[in-house]
């Protein structure tokens, strides 16, 4: 019995190990397996999501898209050298982007910076003027104004009444009310085909009154006011 007590350590365990310190390396190697666990978890789940990301489609595609080459003016016809093309990831093209052949000849509606991508909503048209009035069946025509100076006061979306001017002893006619500025164009910056005189507004209309506004504007200037 002396011999057997003379072997157990000061604790009292056999060995010099104390209950105290086996509990202690039995958790420090659980810990140990569980880190070793979860790092092997998490470089799974790494490699997971790179070969999802690697999969899924459209990832890295790109296309081309037609940009301004160079600042426009609001109003400016649309030459080909004002136009260039520029790689774009797919996801970031806007809808409604045209291409050369659609945009060349066309009316700006809104100033384009450099770099920026042409859209249909960015030229004078049925599309345009659509969007303005809310009308499907709206359509964009020039205005030549009788006072030029009444064109400092019009901003894209302003809407005004088309008056055509009093014949001698008459009243002036309302040929179109609550029309839709869409620009004011400069002289020499009208659609080809149009005769105007100065500046010149265009605006959207529903169809008929377009064609209406469109005939008195070929033989007299109008008037507009502001709503």
């Amino acid at each position: 019995m002396a011999e057997r007590r003379a072997r157990q350590g000061p604790g009292g365990s056999a060995g010099g190990t104390s209950p105290v310190e086996t509990v202690a390396a039995f958790l420090g190697r659980a810990s140990w397996r569980r880190a070793v666990l979860v790092r092997r978890c998490l470089a799974g789940v790494l490699v997971a999501v790179a070969a999802v990301l690697a999969l899924s489609p459209g990832g890295d595609s790109t296309t081309e898209v037609v940009v301004a080459a160079r600042d426009l003016a609001p109003g400016s016809v649309v030459a080909a050298a004002d136009l260039t093309l520029a790689t774009w990831p797919a996801e970031l093209v806007p809808a409604g982007a045209v291409g050369v052949a659609a945009a060349e000849g066309r009316v700006l509606a809104g100033a384009l910076r450099a770099g920026e991508p042409l859209t249909d909503l960015r030229l004078a048209g049925a599309t345009l003027a659509a969007a303005a009035t809310g009308l499907p069946d709206a359509a964009a025509v020039p205005v030549r104004l009788a006072d030029p100076d009444v064109a400092a006061l019009l901003t894209p979306g302003v809407r005004v009444d088309v008056v055509a001017a009093a014949p001698e002893g008459g009243e002036p006619a309302v040929l179109a009310d609550s029309a839709v500025v869409l620009t004011v164009l400069e002289p020499g910056g009208t659609p080809a085909g149009s005769s105007a005189r100065g500046r010149s507004a265009l605006v959207a209309l529903p169809r008929d009154l377009a064609t209406r506004v469109a005939a008195a504007s070929l033989s007299d200037q109008v008037a507009v006011t502001l709503r």
